[in-house]
């Protein structure tokens, strides 16, 4: 039986560029950083404010993952926010590029899109804080 999320594992070309990210841009926290020699490869693992990691890995010469026209597989990460607009005015601070706030025709919670330094889509979902009662509610 499933207990929660843990992480995402995202392949990088540039670990610099994805640490700076993961790391400064969204404000990860780097746990640990190891170099495997028989893979020459990175892992760094990376703790998010909620407890989740992701695992940024390098490969030599990994493919570009498809990602427009949408392919199948992981579509795109998303990250819950409580405030849009502070995220929007750091990601502008950075100067990343990001797609502008669109509403979910569903819920009525508001988003945006931008992309990783690989161009894999990164969400960004205004999600209400926990209600009293223990519930996460959807603006």
């Amino acid at each position: 039986m499933i207990a929660g999320f843990h992480h995402v594992a995202i392949i990088v070309a540039d670990l610099a560029a994805a640490r700076h990210f993961y790391l400064d841009v969204l404000g990860g926290q780097e746990l640990a950083a190891h170099y495997r020699t028989t893979r020459d490869s990175w892992k760094v693992d990376v703790r998010l404010p909620d407890g989740g990691q992701l695992e940024l890995f390098t490969f030599p010469a990994a493919p570009p993952r498809p990602s427009r026209p949408e392919a199948l597989g992981l579509r795109h990460l998303a990250f819950r926010v409580t405030d849009l607009d502070a995220v929007l005015r750091r990601l502008e601070a950075h100067g990343v590029a990001h797609e502008g706030v669109r509403v979910d025709e569903y819920t009525g919670a508001r988003f945006t899109f931008c992309a990783d330094p690989d161009g894999l889509p990164i969400e960004f979902y205004e999600a209400a804080t926990p209600s009293r009662d223990g519930d996460d509610a959807r603006l």
